[in-house]
């Protein structure tokens, strides 16, 4: 017997977002650099880096992308001009997809110039599943690189994580 769900605004951004990660390899240069104590080979498609107890997922695309209700229901206008960036943090649990988990996640980004860009992250959760995003204003063609350090709750571990994405707005 199958009962029939409405899709809650955090499962269509995650939906969404997973879409966007598998669309973003497209036009969009991605490395990775994982620092904890052991070296990463670069992936252009990269939305994920491993560090053995968790994994830590993250993107960034143009907010147009999101559905309208979606972007409504988190604040974030939506724009070619306005880039989203999305951080989780799973720990990895046997037999299981894993577990989202709480932490402290910071970020910083600067285009291929130098500019530094005001990026905020807010801390989404609906039932088990936790986001942490934030909004940034782009112009067509710029690149900008992400540097994460994610610290997942109960630990000090100090996971960081490098990546960049190029955003289109013509």
């Amino acid at each position: 017997m199958f009962r029939r769900h409405s899709v809650s605004p955090a499962v269509a951004l995650a939906v969404a977002l997973a879409t966007a990660m598998v669309l973003s390899g497209c036009n969009q240069d991605t490395a990775t650099d994982a620092s904890v104590g052991r070296t990463t080979a670069d992936s252009a498609n990269a939305t994920s880096e491993d560090f053995g107890d968790y994994v830590v997922h993250f993107n960034a695309i143009t907010t147009d992308q999101l559905q309208p209700e979606v972007a409504r229901t988190h604040n974030i206008a939506r724009s070619k001009n306005r880039a989203m960036v999305n951080i989780s943090i799973i720990r990895k649990v046997e037999g299981s997809i894993g577990q989202p988990v709480d932490g402290k996640v910071e970020i910083s980004a600067t285009n291929l110039t130098g500019q530094a860009k005001n990026l905020t992250l807010r801390r989404i959760q609906e039932g088990e599943a936790i986001y942490y995003i934030g909004d940034v204003s782009v112009a067509n063609s710029e690149t900008l690189v992400f540097n994460l350090s994610v610290t997942p709750e109960d630990t000090t571990k100090k996971l960081t994580v490098r990546f960049s994405r190029q955003f289109f707005s013509n």
